[in-house]
């Protein structure tokens, strides 16, 4: 193979005479040292950058070349290894020559290959279209026209995937009918909760697919994986609906016992809440009667909670008031000052704000009641001698005032 011509690059005489000239004119013009050093220093730059910039773009050529034949290279491979012909023909041999020539030598091969891979294509294509009329009917797509083309997996071309496909048809109706049997349970399951919550079966299918609520119609029924997998959720979610319900019941049923002991409410009015009650020790898992978590019903028991729950913040409002009365008396008892508009301003506020814990309020006063009680205990002492000291006091005063009124008595008699 000749060699190629190159072109002749510009030889040192003629930059040299060209930098001849330019000192020649510079001795002419007359510009200083540093004027004309800075001036060779620009043009040496300059002509750096013109070299740089072109051998930049040759090696961008180049880089366009060595990635145009690793792509065909690649595209050999993925081809040869879809087609399952690595071990026959694991890697297409370098060819010699330059870059440009080895890419032309690549292309007619590249050509071949992607024809065979194109023949190997229409081959799974045709055995794929039965394939895929039992996948759209398991996807539910059947009733919406005819299936889209199949697509073929490109990496994988073998005739040993060929055999494979051809039981894959037993393996789909096999998974339609799993599916189906499936679907089938769920949707007994969530019957049943609807039943206890007292939700509209149609609705709660309709949400999951329209084809459920024709039960009837089993080849429309959608049974593709984001059918089932709504279907899952919502049977999830009314599981956990349920559980909140029986729960939030469970709490309640509680409650009213607890009320119906401090209320000591009559048997008959317990009785209308047995169905809740009864309740309280069920397992979530526990088959329950129909319309037992309804929504209408747990409004109706919280309804019931807050009225008795409002009954015993009375009561125990009465009762603080009652304690405060009785502590009243007992300072009043010990001649002790209490303010007592202060104090029943200060309640009064709280239990009306709804803020005071009523309970401890009552065990507070309770508390203060015992302490009274204590300080008037150790003032009685006191008191009955004060009581004594004044009763003797006013006995000799009365004594003073009657014998005065005897003496007085006794001069008029004399003087009469």
């Amino acid at each position: 193979m000749a060699a190629r011509p190159s072109p002749p690059p510009p030889t040192r005489a003629s930059c040299g005479s060209f930098l001849q000239e330019l000192q020649e004119l510079w001795g002419e013009i007359g510009p200083d040292e540093l004027e004309r050093d800075r001036m060779i220093l620009q043009l040496e730059e300059d002509c750096l950058n013109v070299y740089r910039k072109k051998v930049e773009q040759t090696r961008k050529q180049k880089a366009d070349l060595l990635q145009a034949m690793s792509l065909g290279e690649a595209e050999i491979e993925k081809i040869l290894s879809a087609l399952g012909e690595r071990e026959s023909f694991s890697r297409v041999e370098k060819l010699g020559g330059t870059l440009i020539e080895q890419l032309a030598k690549l292309e007619p091969v590249l050509d071949d290959l992607r024809r065979r891979r194109d023949e190997r294509i229409n081959e799974f294509l045709a055995v794929q279209l039965h394939i895929v009329r039992l996948q759209a009917e398991i996807s539910g797509t059947i009733n919406h026209g005819d299936p889209a083309a199949p697509l073929v997996d490109e990496t994988d071309l073998s005739t040993g995937r060929l055999a494979e496909l051809k039981t894959q048809l037993n393996e789909l109706q096999t998974e339609k009918n799993l599916r189906l049997q499936k679907i089938d349970s769920q949707i007994k399951c969530i019957n049943e909760m609807c039943n206890m919550m007292s939700l509209d079966l149609k609705k709660t299918l309709y949400e999951v697919h329209p084809s459920f609520v024709e039960l009837e119609r089993i080849k429309s029924m959608s049974i593709s994986d984001s059918t089932l997998d709504r279907l899952a959720g919502k049977l999830h979610a009314l599981n956990q609906e349920k559980k909140q319900r029986l729960r939030k019941l469970q709490d309640l049923g509680s409650t009213l016992i607890e009320l119906w002991s401090l209320m000591d409410t009559p048997l008959d009015e317990q009785k209308c809440f047995d169905h809740v009650t009864s309740l309280i020790s069920v397992s979530p898992n526990t088959v329950m009667p129909q319309g037992c978590l309804a929504h209408d019903l747990i409004e109706k028991v919280e309804v019931e909670v807050k009225r008795l729950k409002h009954l015993k913040a009375s009561k125990m409002k009465e009762l603080v008031l009652k304690k405060m009365t009785q502590l009243e008396e007992i300072y009043r008892s010990v001649h002790m000052h209490i303010d007592s508009d202060h104090e029943w301003q200060i309640l009064t506020e709280l239990i009306d704000s709804g803020r005071a814990d009523l309970s401890e309020l009552l065990t507070d006063m309770d508390d203060r009641i015992a302490e009274a009680r204590d300080l008037a205990l150790s003032r009685k002492d006191i008191l009955e001698k004060v009581e004594k000291w004044t009763s003797a006091t006013e006995e000799e005063g009365w004594l003073g005032e009657y014998e005065g009124d005897q003496i007085a008595i006794m001069l008029v008699e004399e003087l009469t």
